[in-house]
């Protein structure tokens, strides 16, 4: 395999999926310590994998004397190529020594690699599989907007995802922890049949960061693995197996008593007051009167308590609610809108947060949040 190519067109291609492999999994097999680079048709395909996940890139090559394969030390190559300016670089790997050669104007270096037969197989869906289009756009702000919500259980891992509940007519993504809950809908997104999976959080992590520009990407899944794929990239991974839960039975759907606040206002109130939160229960209650919220803290143990007033609007009965303070803080942070509105019944039913929109965006966000009970 011998061929030339920019540095830093390399170094980015890498770099988007080296995250597959990062430093911090430690992988069953050595061999996945390495890119797979695979040179045919003058398209360089880099691939990363670590068994559960699998993610390729492709790179154009203008200048090719010998297409191959083989597995390249990841680690390695991306530390040299970080010390590069943007250059040609000319990559010449040996099938019989295994040996690479990284040539530039003034030099060059020599690297051991595998041989990519060693590398594992990519799983195929072939069969009784489900196909959707969605772009770029639309999968990253269903990511964005729930992947935040989803748990850490070893005890109920279908939690440990996010759910795309797939529809003939709309698209929903739901992650919850059972503390809180976030679900996004997508209203003009078809499908032939109702049909769903769930994604686990690290693969829908690498997936994020590379759905930066606006493109169609086609997902292709069954009960096991899903593919994605784009005129970027591949993934392959493995999904959550087992059902999720029934989350449209925890969402309260009478809740007269409605408040509208500024977002941020409210979040950085939070804040302050919570610092003087009991760090256990991390309690802060939020009492509703008027066209006012009390928002107010303490620790009984140390004998500090804080309280800020903010205004809001709002017309019912006076209410007091409580929620965990660094949960109340992750929902108001992962809403995108200017105000946001409150929904409540009552101190002991779980409260929805939902964006104030001036105009109709063809989605549909909602967030709840289990209150703590207040003694």
């Amino acid at each position: 395999m011998k061929f030339v190519v920019s540095s830093s067109e390399l170094l980015s291609s890498l770099q988007s999926i080296s995250k597959v492999i990062g430093s911090g999994n430690k992988n069953t097999l050595p061999i996945l310590d390495n890119f797979l680079f695979s040179l045919h048709d003058n398209t360089l395909l880099i691939t990363a994998s670590d068994l559960e996940t699998t993610l390729l890139v492709s790179l154009p090559i203008n200048t090719v004397e010998r297409e191959g394969d083989a597995a390249i030390q990841a680690k390695l190559l991306i530390d040299t190529l970080k010390e590069f300016p943007e250059q040609p670089l000319t990559f010449i790997v040996d099938p019989d020594t295994l040996m690479a050669e990284i040539s530039w104007s003034s030099g060059k270096s020599n690297l051991l690699c595998s041989a990519a037969d060693e590398y594992p197989q990519i799983p195929t869906i072939e069969n009784d599989y489900n196909t959707i289009t969605i772009s770029s756009s639309q999968l990253l702000e269903g990511i964005s907007k729930t992947i935040f919500a989803t748990a850490d259980d070893e005890l109920r891992p279908t939690m440990n995802g996010i759910y795309f509940d797939i529809k003939t007519d709309d698209m929903t993504f739901v992650a919850s922890d059972a503390h809180k809950l976030a679900r996004y809908k997508l209203l003009n997104i078809s499908s032939e049949t109702d049909c769903s999976f769930i994604l686990p959080k690290k693969p829908a992590t690498y997936i994020r960061g590379l759905l930066k520009d606006e493109f169609s990407v086609v997902l292709k899944f069954n009960d096991k693995h899903a593919i994605f794929t784009s005129p970027r990239f591949n993934m392959t991974c493995r999904l959550i197996e087992g059902v999720f839960p029934a989350y449209n039975s925890v969402i309260p759907i009478n809740n007269p008593k409605k408040i509208i606040v500024d977002r941020v206002e409210l979040m950085t109130a939070v804040r302050r007051v919570s610092v003087f939160s009991n760090q256990a229960s991390n309690l802060i209650k939020l009492k509703i009167a008027g066209n006012e919220i009390d928002i107010s803290a303490q620790d009984l143990d140390f004998s500090t308590s804080a309280n800020e007033k903010i205004n809001c609007r709002y017309d019912g009965e006076d209410i007091e609610i409580g929620f965990k303070s660094v949960f109340l803080i992750d929902i108001l942070s992962n809403l995108p809108s200017t105000e946001v509105s409150i929904e409540l019944s009552d101190s002991s039913r779980a409260g929805l947060f939902i964006p104030v929109k001036d105009e109709d965006t063809g989605d549909d966000l909602l967030m709840l949040l289990m209150p703590i009970v207040i003694g």
